[in-house]
């Protein structure tokens, strides 16, 4: 299944199809949650909250794959991912995009 972050299918035989949502929230671990808080008065990368994130987004992305496929999509075009959302205690991240269906056109004999 391709993801695609165009915004327009690159072969004309496409159909596109409705808006695909995903939503992850993924909880922080209570104990990490307040060493990167002491780190926000620090300064410094916050090692935690980005590897939540980025877990966020893999997730996100195989949702999205998979609830194209089981509406029968072969793909999703204009894939978006929304800046993610550090909450207290977790991360939130929305990912959408157009389902599409390729047109398979039969050779003529």
């Amino acid at each position: 299944m391709d993801l695609v972050a165009l915004d327009q299918p690159h072969r004309h035989e496409a159909e596109v199809g409705e808006l695909l949502v995903v939503v992850v929230v993924y909880a922080a671990n209570i104990v990490k949650d307040v060493r990167e808080n002491i780190r926000n008065l620090v300064g410094g990368r916050m090692s935690h909250y980005e590897s939540l994130i980025s877990k966020a987004i893999e997730q996100g992305l195989a949702d999205l794959e998979e609830k194209a496929s089981a509406k029968g999509y072969d793909g999703v075009l204009g894939v978006k991912i929304s800046h993610p959302l550090v909450v207290d205690g977790g991360v939130e991240v929305i990912i959408y995009g157009n389902g599409y269906r390729l047109h398979v056109q039969e050779k003529e004999s």
